[in-house]
């Protein structure tokens, strides 16, 4: 299909270190570059533009998510690619992607693989190794949506026509991920926030028994059943932070419904502490002499 363009959309916060090889792993294919900038104050911007990016801006939200429609809104491509600033898609997996978008007339949606890399070193199992963790990340203009959902930003429209690459070597997205556990922790912390929050807005409830429960299977599920042990050091860990990342969900989901955000609390702390002043700290009277 002769003329069909491509589109790749990258949405950014402070990603100088990361950025250049996101963007020279597109640009000999990739017919415009779209970065979504949340008001980086890092070269990210003046990155982009020496690459010949096309730069928009979206107030920063804490998380990419919601800022993804609006940066599919702003590319012109007939094919769209998907791409964080920490990722990087090798040269066979461009060639097999041009190959798709100008060849292949019964396909709407492209799904792809993984390899993430975790504290200096790939991973092959755990839920995040190439035969484990795929998504749609390529896509026809207008066939897949998105929203602000964490963890599921985007979704393929009710009847796409979707086609999955078979991982080879070569044939996968590369990530790089988390460079060091206090990274994690911080990204945790954001994430788990705003998973409450959209949890607390669906109606959503977390018993202490069933968070355990779901805690517990997070474990078990990434260690045991996606064989995380074959990752040595770096599969249990991830296996153990991703269980308690959905024990901290819980909590916070509690913390919502019984507590109330920080400023109730917050006000009720210095309430009591009021009382407290003024019932132990009063000022003795004197008798006028």
């Amino acid at each position: 299909m002769p003329g069909v363009q491509i589109s790749a959309v990258i949405n950014t916060l402070d990603e100088e270190h990361n950025l250049p090889f996101a963007l020279r792993s597109v640009k000999t294919w990739a017919d415009e570059i779209i970065v979504v900038d949340m008001h980086s104050t890092d070269r990210t911007v003046e990155i982009a533009r020496n690459f010949g990016a096309k730069v928009y801006f979206h107030d920063p939200m804490g998380y990419a998510d919601p800022a993804r429609a609006y940066a599919i809104s702003q590319a012109t491509g007939d094919w769209i690619l998907i791409l964080d600033a920490d990722e990087v898609i090798p040269e066979p997996l461009s060639r097999k992607l041009v190959e798709i978008a100008r060849g292949a007339t019964d396909v709407d949606a492209v799904k792809i693989s993984w390899i993430n890399y975790l504290l200096g070193a790939p991973l092959w199992h755990t839920g995040w190794g190439p035969h484990q963790d795929k998504h749609v990340r390529f896509f026809k203009r207008g066939l897949v949506n998105s929203s602000a959902t964490i963890h599921d930003f985007l979704k393929p429209v009710s009847g796409a026509r979707i086609f999955e690459i078979p991982y080879q070597e070569g044939c996968a997205i590369v990530h790089f991920n988390y460079v060091d556990i206090s990274q994690f922790i911080e990204k945790l912390n954001r994430y788990t926030t705003i998973e409450a929050q959209q949890a607390m807005e669906r109606g959503e409830r977390a018993g202490s028994f069933q968070s355990l429960l779901k805690a517990a299977k997070e474990f078990l599920s990434r260690y045991f059943k996606a064989q995380g042990y074959r990752d040595g050091w770096r599969g249990f860990y991830l296996s153990a932070l991703m269980c308690f990342y959905r024990i901290v969900v819980a909590a916070k989901l509690q913390e919502l419904y019984r507590s109330g955000p920080r400023e109730v609390v917050e006000s009720q702390y210095r309430s009591e502490a009021e009382k407290l002043v003024s019932e132990y700290c009063k000022v003795p009277s004197h008798d006028a002499t």
